[in-house]
């Protein structure tokens, strides 16, 4: 894990998930694979192992930086900005 300068600005406390799953693939009726939530705005999105990878999009779109993990007993983040867990 790293340090990352992008923790100390993330809204306190940590954003209420927008979702239990990805709704947009819900929505294009293909299955979410590894539910990650954004830490600024508490979207929940699916990872990169899912066809559609939403929580890149996510980033990509918005530049909200970082991401947990919203899988029950999971507690890792992941910096888009540094590729880095921190």
């Amino acid at each position: 894990m790293s340090d990352c300068p992008h923790l100390p600005v993330l809204p306190r406390p940590e954003p209420v998930p927008q979702g239990m799953t990805c709704a947009e693939c819900v929505a294009a009726g293909t299955d979410p694979v590894q539910l990650r939530m954004c830490l600024e705005c508490g979207k929940v999105a699916c990872c990169d192992s899912s066809p559609l990878r939403h929580a890149t999009a996510h980033y990509a779109e918005t530049g909200h930086p970082v991401m947990r993990s919203h899988e029950p007993g999971e507690t890792w983040r992941w910096c888009y900005v540094d590729c880095a867990l921190v």
